[in-house]
C-alpha cells in the first residue's frame, strides 16, 4: 500500500493497520503518480488514517499545516464522505501539538459515533491557526463598514497588533483553495448539507461566519463557547445576524457554553443570539443549544462535550 504526496506538499501519512492480520486497511491514492515526491508512515492503528499537509500554501493567507483524518475502511465503495472542517487544527487530534496540552480527540469521538451508525461517513480536516493572526483571521468582518472604520483599526492595532481583520481572506482560502483540494483528492460529497465547519471561542465565530458568508458551501456550523463579548466588534456582529443568517432550509447550527472562567459571561449574549435564530424560522430540529454547568473555557471541556454537536451536525 502506498500513501502519496502531491502539489509539492509534504504528506506525512499515519497509516492505520489491522490489529488482526497487520495488513493495510486504508488506501489513499492520488490520480497521478508523476506528482509523487515523498511518503512517510509515522504510526499504526486499526482504526483510521491521518495525513499531514505541512505548510499548505495559499495566496490569501499565510501558509499553515492542515491535517486530514480518514475513518476506518476509507474509501468505501459508492460512499461520498461528508467533510467536517475544524479550526485551531493543532488542538483537534494531537495533544503534543495542542497549545493547552489537551486535544479534542475528534478521531475517537467520530469513530465511536460511526461504530453505532449515529452519523454519516465523515472525513475531518483540521486547519491550524496562525498564532498571532488568529484573532484577525477568525473575527468576522461584519458589518464591513464598521470593522474597517478608523476606530476599529485603532482598537485592533492596540489590542492585537494588527489594524485589519483577515477573516474574509481566510474564508477565501477555505472555499477557493482548501475545499477544492480536499474534494479533488478525497472521496467527498460536495453538497452544502454535507460540508460542516466547527470551532470553539473565536473558532466558533469563524464557523458561524463561514455559514453566513458562504451559505451554499457550508450547510452546518458547530459553535462551542462562542466569545460574544468582544469590545466594539462583538455586539456589532451580533446586530447583523438577523439580516445575515441564511434561512433554515438545510442549514443547522449548534451553540453551547460552560459556566466558569470566560464562559460564565456568555449566557445572556447566547440567549439573545438564539432568539434571533428562532425569529428567522430555526427550530429545535436545526438549532441545538446547551449550557454545561461547571465547564470552563478550555480544550479539556470541549473534548468532554464535543460528541453532542458531532452527532447533531453529522447525522
Amino acid at each position: 500500500m502506498k500513501y502519496l504526496i502531491n502539489y509539492s506538499l509534504f504528506f506525512i501519512i499515519a497509516s492505520m493497520l489491522s490489529c488482526k492480520d497487520n495488513s493495510p486497511k486504508n488506501i489513499f491514492e492520488v490520480k497521478s503518480t508523476a506528482e509523487v515526491e515523498q511518503a512517510t508512515t509515522i504510526h499504526s492503528s486499526s482504526n483510521d488514517t491521518i495525513i499531514y499537509f505541512i505548510d499548505f500554501k495559499s495566496k490569501f493567507v499565510d501558509s499553515r499545516n492542515v491535517e486530514v483524518w480518514l475513518p476506518k475502511n476509507y474509501p468505501e465503495k459508492n460512499v461520498k464522505y461528508q467533510v467536517l472542517y475544524m479550526h485551531d487544527g493543532q488542538n483537534v487530534f494531537n495533544k503534543e501539538t495542542s497549545y493547552s496540552g489537551v486535544a479534542w480527540e475528534i478521531e475517537e469521538k467520530v469513530d465511536s459515533l460511526l461504530a453505532i451508525n449515529a452519523i454519516r461517513p465523515t472525513i475531518v480536516v483540521g486547519i491550524w491557526n496562525n498564532g498571532e493572526k488568529r484573532f484577525s483571521e477568525y473575527m468576522p468582518q461584519l458589518p464591513k463598514s464598521l470593522s474597517e472604520s478608523a476606530f476599529a483599526k485603532a482598537e485592533l492595532k492596540k489590542n492585537f497588533g494588527s489594524d485589519k481583520l483577515l477573516s474574509d481572506n481566510y474564508l477565501k482560502f477555505m472555499t477557493q483553495e482548501l475545499l477544492p483540494f480536499v474534494n479533488e483528492k478525497f472521496q467527498t460529497s460536495k453538497e452544502p448539507e454535507h460540508t460542516i465547519t466547527m470551532g470553539a471561542s473565536m473558532g466558533a465565530h469563524i464557523s458561524l461566519y463561514a455559514m453566513i458568508k458562504y451559505p451554499d458551501t457550508f450547510g452546518k456550523a458547530g459553535c462551542l463557547s462562542t466569545h460574544w463579548p468582544i469590545p466594539y466588534l462583538g455586539q456589532a456582529f451580533m446586530d447583523e445576524l438577523p439580516t445575515s443568517v441564511p434561512e433554515p432550509t438545510f442549514h443547522k447550527i449548534y451553540f453551547d457554553h460552560g459556566t466558569k472562567t470566560l464562559d460564565k459571561v456568555y449566557e445572556p449574549h447566547q440567549l439573545k443570539v438564539n432568539d434571533m435564530f428562532y425569529q428567522l424560522g430555526y427550530t429545535d430540529q436545526n438549532l441545538l443549544y446547551r449550557k454545561f454547568e461547571g465547564h470552563e473555557h478550555s480544550e479539556k471541556y470541549w473534548q468532554q462535550r464535543v460528541a453532542l454537536p458531532l452527532e447533531f451536525l453529522l447525522k
